[in-house]
């Protein structure tokens, strides 16, 4: 079906494909009305201005440290709950470095902390770490799996994007800048809306390239590709900054929220003038010689996608045959700036799709904010507006906005905590769940806009409090699992497993081999022969020469689509096909069998075993040593007793065991 008239949509209405029929095609769809249900729903009321509760009692007054803790304290003592005691200190500079950097501190930053008895030893930590340049590196990745970043395209081509790692610095420099939070949104949105001449906003905006693209080498459907694109660009603002599940109005009306159908194309026609932009940066011969070896290859295949409409069943077999064989022709494109501009000349019309299909065409649609956030009637604007991304940013960051703040301020406090007080971050709506302490995320939302939209001081409010300085088990743990088994009230700290980047970086740290250089193109490991052979083009995997670089931090490595290296698998690397809200935990043999007779881990026990008997002279000294690395604490009498016995083997591999066996212990793989 190539349209649809209005005698086909009644049709299909009546079949139950379509929810509404169109007064006739063409015309603009009604605005619609909310009723006052659907506005009731939480998160669509706009952000209260809560004061923090009060307490008169002694222990009440020396437990709380920031605003944080007196919402907390406020429902636990409303279950008859207490918080646990304070996590020692050792633990707490693990937990901040690991929360803050990604990273273990060293066993003489753990050993300087533990020996400083300033009043102010944690707030000048959490300053220092929140100073290093790994902070940004460990935030970006937050961020990053958030907005599905990835350097290929997906689906069967997976074409690699070897200019990419741009975004990926531009977002690690944003953290470390601590950019304020609106700007970071307008920036990645509309960049080039706002400053065209500014390489780091032409960065930015290639924010709206991030998602999966799908190539062939047929006849490509033009508007089939153009649909997919613009419905990636939506979706992504409705995870990503609103924290609502947008894209499932695309076929109908949502089916639990308060989203038309007629909003979600409104909301996708801020993006009808999108254009992509590769703003290359190669020099004039790199450019020369690139078109020297294209033009032809691109030539032929013109020609050959022309023959196909003409083409028999079999000669079409041959020509895709021979389209495949130029494909892997073709070199990699030349260095650039993925960015994206706007084109009103080649601009989409934007209609509702039936179905969401490209060829059930319904009724036109200006662009117009989601309408649960707006006065009922409020009207669109045309898609030939200028600037119009900028103007999407400018509402999505409002400060009247209900959403934005709430839902950075829940991901940050989801990340520190374990789970968000919404523990679907992405999704706030009636199918998320609702908020434990609604007050407190209130109050966080007006800190946050009201400070200026800085992400560093919810770390410090959320950081600096008791409930977050709280043991990772109660004296109580029995009686208080069964009346809060999720902790949802925060009677202690969650204890946490590290995340697969997080344990990669680590081996390397305790092995002594981390490469701590920053930015730049990412680098290809090597990887077994048989997972590179499955790619469509094998020859684009060229493992990076310098072996230096295949030490480097895990956000370095490229992160390919159809291509998750093992490692980053087992242990619960997102799919970059779609927006990660948070890492999933998952506990499974294959983990233990990774890190038991994994390259890697074996590979770096060797390291860690020679760096132990470098660095210390004795036995006891070594497993002390060993201990202090990679848990952050010295072993305990029964550790000590088992390590000294397995060491005392003559057997030459035992020292190399012992460090494997550290890399597989849960005082390594767990943050308490």
């Amino acid at each position: 079906m190539v349209g649809v008239t209005m005698k086909s949509w009644s049709a299909l209405v009546a079949a139950g494909f379509l929810l509404a029929a169109p007064a006739s095609v063409g015309d603009t769809a009604p605005l619609g009305v909310y009723t006052p249900a659907e506005r009731r729903h939480w998160a669509f009321q706009p952000i209260k201005d809560v004061a923090p509760p009060t307490f008169t009692d002694a222990a009440a007054k020396a437990w709380i440290r920031t605003p944080v803790d007196t919402f907390v304290l406020a429902s636990l003592r409303g279950a008859k709950l207490s918080p646990a005691p304070e996590a020692d200190r050792a633990t707490l500079i693990r937990r901040v470095s690991y929360d803050l950097t990604g990273l273990p501190p060293t066993p003489a930053e753990i050993a300087a902390f533990v020996a400083d008895r300033s009043p102010k030893a944690y707030e000048n930590l959490v300053e220092r770490l929140l100073a290093s340049p790994h902070y940004g590196e460990q935030w970006a990745r937050h961020w990053l799996d958030v907005v599905r970043f990835a350097e290929s395209d997906g689906y069967e081509y997976d074409t690699h994007r070897p200019d990419a790692y741009r975004f990926r610095d531009y977002v690690i420099a944003a953290f470390n800048q601590d950019k304020p939070y609106d700007e970071f949104v307008r920036e990645q949105l509309a960049g080039d809306e706002i400053d065209p001449k500014s390489n780091e906003l032409l960065v930015a905006s290639g924010f709206n390239r991030l998602g999966p693209l799908r190539k062939n080498q047929g006849n490509q459907e033009v508007a089939s590709s153009r649909t997919e694109v613009l419905t990636e660009m939506t979706n992504i603002v409705g995870g990503a900054f609103l924290g609502v599940t947008v894209g499932c109005a695309r076929c109908h009306d949502h089916k639990f929220d308060p989203i038309r159908q007629s909003d979600y194309y409104r909301l996708q026609g801020y993006f009808a003038q999108t254009d992509t932009n590769d703003v290359i940066v190669a020099t004039p011969e790199q450019q020369a010689a690139y078109r020297a070896t294209v033009t032809p290859i691109e030539a032929e295949m013109r020609k050959l996608r022309g023959s196909m409409r003409r083409a028999s069943e079999e000669e079409k077999g041959k020509i895709l045959t021979r389209l495949e064989e130029l494909d892997e022709k073709m070199p990699l494109p030349l260095t650039a700036m993925y960015a994206v501009k706007n084109n009103t000349a080649g601009m989409t019309q934007i209609h509702l799709l039936g179905r969401g299909d490209y060829r059930n065409k319904g009724p036109k649609v200006g662009m117009r904010p989601l309408g649960i956030l707006l006065p009922d009637g409020t009207e669109e604007l045309p898609l030939e507006t200028s600037k119009p991304r900028l103007k999407l940013a400018q509402w999505i960051t409002d400060p009247g906005n209900p959403l934005t703040a709430r839902v950075m301020a829940n991901r940050v406090w989801g990340y520190h905590f374990g789970a968000g007080l919404v523990s679907t971050p992405n999704d706030f709506g009636r199918m998320g769940t609702r908020a434990t302490h609604p007050a407190l995320l209130d109050w966080l939302s007006r800190r946050f806009i009201a400070g200026g939209w800085h992400v560093k001081d919810l770390h410090r409010v959320m950081m600096l409090s008791s409930t977050y300085r709280q043991a990772s088990r109660s004296p109580n743990e029995k009686g208080y699992a069964a009346i809060d088994a999720s902790n949802k009230l925060l009677w202690k700290w969650n204890r946490r497993r590290l995340e697969a980047e997080e344990i990669r970086d680590t081996m390397l740290a305790v092995a002594g081999r981390l490469n701590l250089k920053a930015g730049g193109p990412s680098v290809m490991t090597s990887i077994d022969p048989e997972l590179i052979k499955d790619l469509k083009r094998p020859q684009y995997w060229v493992v990076t020469k310098d072996r230096t670089e295949h030490d480097r931090r895990t956000i370095y490595l490229i992160y390919k689509r159809n291509l998750v290296l093992p490692f980053m698998q087992v242990f619960d690397s997102p799919d970059t096909l779609l927006s990660c809200a948070r890492r999933e935990q998952s506990t499974h043999a294959p983990q233990a069998l990774e890190l038991l007779n994994g390259k890697l881990s074996n590979e770096l026990a060797v390291e860690l075993a020679k760096r132990l008997k470098t660095e210390r002279t004795s036995a006891a000294a070594r497993i002390d040593y060993a201990w202090r690395l990679a848990s952050g604490r010295p072993p305990n009498p029964k550790e000590k007793a088992l390590a000294q016995a397995y060491l005392d083997d003559p057997d030459p591999a035992a020292a190399t065991e012992f460090a494997l066996s550290l890399f597989n212990s849960n005082a390594f793989l767990y943050v308490n």
